[in-house]
């Protein structure tokens, strides 16, 4: 996969709004990775912001659905990993604008 197609899913991942937050997955630095194989089967390696949130269901078809827009994927996993942890230095500055936190 090529820098070009990695910037194209993460661009779809960032449609992918936290329901609890109201900020993206992107920017709220959950998604440590995406990766798209030669069959079309993409795997999103990301975390939530807590082990126990009740949104991992929704969220995860919410990538799932976002990364469907792309012609080039056929199909797409969500891999749920709590190591690294995440915490509020993962966010992008805009995340940390929005959200009040310095």
């Amino acid at each position: 996969m090529d820098a070009e197609m990695k910037d194209k899913l993460m661009k779809a991942l960032e449609n992918v709004i936290d329901p609890e937050l109201g900020i993206d997955i992107v920017n709220l630095g959950l998604v440590y990775d995406v990766e798209l194989n030669e069959n079309g089967e993409a795997l999103v390696t990301m975390t939530l912001t807590s082990m126990g949130c009740p949104l991992a269901g929704v969220i995860s078809q919410e990538v799932k659905a976002a990364l469907s827009e792309i012609p080039e994927v056929q199909d797409a996993e969500v891999n749920i990993v709590w190591s690294p942890p995440w915490d509020k230095d993962k966010m992008s500055r805009m995340a940390k604008i929005a959200l009040g936190i310095q």
